[in-house]
């Protein structure tokens, strides 16, 4: 038609598909229950590659909803040094049922307790009917 503008097809389906996957790498040190590491504990704050959005932000680790936010950000942006220093595998695996992470973080951290602890987490989580793949 003349006056029109013609357009390439787009598959969206295809690119909603592609823009999900995050090639970002899982740290899931296999040290991260040695007692050699220190912990924090109390009032912290995550540094800025953890927390990139927003302004600094304080958390308290003895405070269970506080708690579950710092452990949200550090296994999906933290380093090795930073999943030893903030996450306690005890802590987790109590509030794993609840924790909102992303397929890529929750697989590998799933591996991690069936090979260290011979606990089947993703079971744990499936029993509980909520769906074990929910994006945050």
């Amino acid at each position: 038609m003349r006056g029109q503008l013609e357009l390439p097809f787009v598959n969206s389906r295809a690119m909603a598909s592609s823009s999900r996957t995050d090639p970002r790498p899982v740290a899931v040190p296999d040290d991260v229950d040695d007692l050699r590491h220190e912990k924090a504990t109390g009032v912290v704050q995550l540094p800025p590659h953890v927390r990139w959005s927003g302004p600094p932000k304080t958390y308290d680790l003895d405070d269970p909803i506080d708690r579950t936010r710092v452990y949200e950000q550090v296994l999906r942006e933290g380093t090795d040094d930073d999943v030893r220093r903030f996450i306690d595998v005890n802590e987790l695996e109590k509030v794993w049922e609840t924790i909102v992470l992303p397929s890529r973080v929750r697989a590998a951290w799933t591996d991690w307790f069936r090979r260290h602890r011979g606990v089947d987490v993703a079971r744990e989580r499936a029993g509980s009917g909520q769906d074990a793949d929910a994006a945050p």
